[in-house]
């Protein structure tokens, strides 16, 4: 059950990432309250991830997959670039989070 809460928490992180740039700095009412909501949903799940999992190992994760999804959707909503050397740096962030899920207890 904790990689399941740690995916779900990774999969938050990605939609109040992409809730930061609807929320224009917060200066959009509901969605800067729907961010912060996608915070603190992303902070609880991970909080019920690491009651299992190893802390650095639990975080690495959450922020690799909040990263690599962010960037990914970043550049199907908002165009940003997709060159070589982004998708290269983020295929490396998958493989350490697929090292680090190999090699975790629990």
């Amino acid at each position: 059950m904790p990689w399941i809460w740690l995916i779900i928490a990774g999969v938050l992180e990605i939609a109040w990432a992409i809730g930061l740039k609807y929320a224009d700095g917060f200066t959009k009412l509901w969605p800067g309250v729907a961010t912060v909501l996608l915070m603190l949903a992303s902070f609880w799940c991970l909080a019920q991830a690491v009651r299992g999992l190893p802390l650095g190992t639990s975080y690495a994760i959450w922020t690799g997959i909040g990263a690599v999804g962010t960037a990914v959707l970043g550049m199907i909503l908002f165009k940003e670039p997709a060159t070589v050397a982004r998708l290269l740096c983020m295929l490396l962030i998958v493989a350490g989070i697929v090292g680090l899920k190999l090699t975790a207890r629990a």
